[in-house]
């Protein structure tokens, strides 16, 4: 795998190889020293344009586990807030070795430009509305670690779907892994077209109870140009907040983050037995290491996952996608 735009780049077996090498960096967790020397030597840029606390810190812990150089990059305070291209900032991270690039930048196709113009891999963390495939691929990891296999499964996906990259990253990730894919939420938060994408549209909960799992959005007032796509937080609420009471008990919760607790979710609801969202956060580590792994060692052969080097303590231990340039759900 040379780069990660789009989770439409893996199939079924990719998907199933990445997670179980994330079950692998799992154990390293529990260690006292929690390094392994697998990209000892190798340079690894994080450069995020929009903000984020778990996907940023989860790369950059992940690099880090793995023993990788890491050069962290914000906007703000570098020369791209002194009016620098984003092609000259590639040429200069290049030139420093640059041998894996993660970026997350607010235009759609942000990710596949890069690739283009950089030696190094890329890494999309979130590209506009359009693709998330890490959190898609850790997503799919926690349900495993739950229900094991996703054949068959129903899953619900409720909120604003019109602005969410997770909401397309996970839709093509759930119908590749053997589900049945539901999005639900306002008719003004659903994109025109989106059916093509192989899943199913409700503007309604009533169908709620055939979910197996509920994959609650939040509502993106950062990316809304138009405010009156929702009538009101009120109306919103009432017609599409996941309660308690409209759950059953064997139906799990889960949400990308950060959560507003009482609009999308009710508060209860992020701590609960059902509630996958504390595991979610988890598996984005061990879910970026894998990916780290499966990109900076391709010329080495993936077919397995390095035994990992024991640390000196003695203490025991195919899925339809649309082009970047015009992804779904865009305003007319």
């Amino acid at each position: 795998m040379r780069h990660l735009l789009d989770i439409a780049d893996l199939d079924r077996n990719d998907i199933e190889r990445i997670c179980e090498r994330a079950r692998s960096f799992a154990e390293i967790g529990g260690r006292e020293i929690k390094k392994v020397p697998t990209l000892r030597g190798r340079t690894v840029v994080s450069l995020f344009l929009e903000a984020s606390t778990r996907t940023s810190s989860s790369f950059e812990l992940a690099a880090k586990r793995l023993s990788a150089d890491v050069i962290s990059l914000k906007a703000t305070g570098s020369s791209l807030d002194k009016g620098e291209s984003l092609r000259d900032t590639i040429s200069t991270l290049t030139a420093y070795g640059a041998e894996a690039i993660i970026l997350r930048h607010p235009q759609a196709g942000a990710a596949r430009l890069v690739a283009e113009w950089a030696e190094a891999a890329v890494i999309n963390a979130g590209d506009g509305k359009h693709q998330h495939p890490t959190q898609a691929l850790l997503d799919v990891h926690t349900l495993q670690n739950r229900l094991g296999s996703l054949e068959g499964r129903s899953i619900w996906i409720v909120g604003d779907v019109l602005h969410s990259r997770v909401a397309r990253s996970n839709i093509g990730a759930f119908l590749t892994m053997g589900a049945s894919v539901t999005v639900c939420g306002p008719p003004t938060l659903l994109p025109r077209g989106i059916e093509a994408l192989g899943c199913r549209v409700e503007s309604s909960l009533d169908g709620l109870g055939e979910a197996d799992v509920v994959y609650a959005l939040r509502i993106q007032n950062e990316r809304m140009v138009d405010a009156a796509l929702v009538p009101s937080l009120r109306e919103y609420i009432d017609g599409y907040q996941i309660t308690p009471r409209r759950l059953g008990p064997r139906q799990l919760v889960m949400h990308p983050g950060p959560v507003n607790r009482g609009v999308e979710l009710a508060s209860e609801l992020v701590g609960a037995p059902n509630s996958l969202i504390a595991a979610q956060v988890a598996s984005g580590l061990v879910v970026r290491m894998a990916v780290l792994y499966e990109v900076l060692t391709r010329a080495g052969g993936l077919s397995a996952v390095p035994e990992p080097t024991p640390p000196r303590s003695t203490t025991p231990t195919t899925v339809r996608s649309l082009t970047p340039a015009s992804p779904i759900g865009d305003p007319a």
